[in-house]
């Protein structure tokens, strides 16, 4: 095809990072004409992601299940623990996947190793047409998006995913305004191994700064995300390896026995990010490009699958034009509520941990103390944290949950 040359698409994902690539195999697999532009998959990224369990059902649909079971390690246990000096704590509370009686909440994956895998599956897969670079111009119009790519190619697709994150340029395409807010943390991650096992454990520590999160991977060892305050960000990244080892260890109290950091520290400033609107001038955005908060509760990528999953749901009923105005109001409709309550909880307990008010710490202290002792709370809590209205329908009577399930079938 010639540089000059104008391609024809039903849609066009917009970003290669792991929701831009599972919406493009999405659509694939639903028969819309696909493409998909971005650079290549990074491999660089050190952080890892919790898939939970319905993210998991989903991306076995689209035959990504085996990666998943074979390289991701199980998370059988979530714990909380208030590890700050207030005078006011609250108590640990651990849920366990066989409360919902299943075998894990999720899998805990290696960003570059499911990258990777997302790249070799877009390659892969019949009837999408993968462009390596980025668009350097949007031209929305009443019918169709213009996207002109940096080395000229031009696309045409009826619609445009935005997932090309917290900076989204299709996003800016579409009009739609976006408030952000630096939270004035950093994250940061890395690999270490300890010489305990986890036993399939993740404990998230809530100190004055933030979370600090340790998720299982593979044998006897974890990866971590380190919330501070930026400020803090560079002594803490200046330490060699066995003194940031020993500071580790220390903040988990030992729990996982000595400790010895594998991969280099990466850090990464964390914000809030609110967009107007999720979906206008035929660009629905998914991803970062549709909600940005702090890394709490393993909420972010399953909050981009869910987007994705809607999102192709809403063009599969709409197939006559999926990227018309009643299309795109229609997945806003139906996204709205999650992302809203997802993103308020989120920051809401950020800024809990952030305030040194007496009665934010009794609140959470109350709230928390309810989930330790309240067995319908706490599986109400877990349900809806898998999927929403899981938590609701796990109240209804069994017979009602029944012929719910049959209506959806």
């Amino acid at each position: 095809m010639a540089m000059t040359d104008r391609a024809e698409y039903e849609v066009l994902v917009a970003g290669t990072g792991p929701v831009g690539m599972i919406a493009a195999l999405a659509c694939a697999k639903a028969g819309f004409q696909t493409a998909i532009a971005g650079p290549k998959a990074s491999t660089a990224d050190g952080r890892t992601t919790a898939i939970m369990h319905p993210g998991i059902d989903y991306l076995k649909s689209l035959s990504l299940g085996s990666f998943i079971e074979t390289r991701g390690e199980p998370l059988r246990t979530m714990r909380i623990v208030d590890a700050t000096q207030r005078l006011v704590r609250s108590p640990t509370v651990t849920f366990h996947a066989s409360e919902l009686d299943l075998p894990a909440f999720g899998h805990n994956v290696a960003n570059a190793e499911f990258n990777a895998a997302l790249e070799t599956a877009i390659l892969e897969t019949p009837g999408i047409r993968r462009l390596e670079g980025l668009v350097a111009s949007w031209h929305p119009s009443e019918t169709h998006v213009d996207a002109r790519m940096e080395d000229g190619t031009e696309i045409a697709a009826a619609l445009v995913i935005a997932a090309d994150g917290r900076g989204s340029s299709a996003r800016l395409a579409a009009g739609i305004y976006v408030e952000t807010q630096s939270t004035g943390q950093s994250a940061i991650v890395l690999s270490f191994s300890h010489t305990r096992p986890h036993e399939g454990i993740s404990t998230e520590f809530h100190t004055e700064s933030g979370p600090f999160t340790q998720v299982p991977l593979a044998g006897n060892r974890s990866s971590l995300v380190w919330v501070v305050r930026t400020d803090d960000a560079p002594s803490i990244l200046a330490l060699d390896p066995s003194e940031l080892a020993v500071r580790i260890e220390g903040q988990m109290r030992s729990m996982l026995g000595r400790v010895t950091v594998e991969t280099q520290p990466q850090t990464y400033p964390l914000s809030t990010s609110r967009p107007r609107r999720y979906a206008l001038n035929r660009i629905a955005l998914v991803g970062e490009a549709a909600h940005v908060f702090p890394p709490i509760g393993a909420q972010g990528l399953n909050l981009g699958i869910r987007d994705v999953e809607s999102l192709v749901q809403v063009a599969t009923r709409n197939r006559e034009d999926i990227g018309a105005a009643d299309a795109l109001a229609a997945y806003e409709a139906k996204r709205r509520p999650d992302i809203a309550l997802r993103s308020g909880v989120v920051d809401l307990l950020n800024r809990s941990l952030l305030s040194d008010l007496l009665p934010a710490q009794v609140a959470r202290s109350a709230v928390f103390e309810a989930l330790r002792t309240l067995s319908p709370l706490r599986n109400f809590f877990m349900q809806e944290g898998m999927r929403p209205g899981n938590g609701l329908r796990s109240l209804l009577p069994l017979k009602t949950r029944d012929r719910q399930a049959e209506s959806r079938t």
